[in-house]
């Protein structure tokens, strides 16, 4: 079975501080949390924060982040195995305020998936085609 990473509550996919961090440190990417318009180590240790940003270089304040060194956590693959250890491993302490993630199992021989959504709310549908859809 192949195991995919979705968001069950209303708000939205997002990873806190740690699940971040941890993520990161699996992959062997470093990263430098960058706080918007907020100076203060303090909010950096709170898993419901969902106001940083992350560099892969360093860099003094949120004006100096770019495409070319901005980290987003929306673009990690679902099924990215690092991603499912994270969530298992940290479970609540990998959400956001917003996000309440999960891991679901869809078989081997679904070779092609997507993601779905309702006001952030996911699930998985297997890919296929569709016309006319809202002439």
């Amino acid at each position: 079975m192949k195991e995919i990473v979705l968001n069950d509550c209303y708000g939205g996919f997002g990873l806190s501080n740690e699940a971040v961090m941890r993520y990161a440190e699996l992959k062997g990417i470093t990263l430098y949390p960058c706080i918007e318009e907020f100076n203060d180590e303090e909010l950096l240790k709170k898993s419901s924060l969902s106001l940083i940003l992350y560099s892969t270089e360093p860099v003094a304040n949120e004006k100096e982040l770019s495409d070319a060194n901005l980290f987003k956590e929306d673009c990690i693959p679902r099924d990215d195995p690092c991603l499912v250890q994270v969530v298992k491993e940290l479970g609540d302490k990998a959400n956001t305020a917003f996000s309440k993630l999960k891991v679901i199992e869809i078989p081997d021989d679904v070779a092609e998936w997507e993601i779905e959504e309702y006001d952030g709310i996911e699930w998985v549908a297997e890919k296929h085609r569709t016309w006319g859809w809202g002439i």
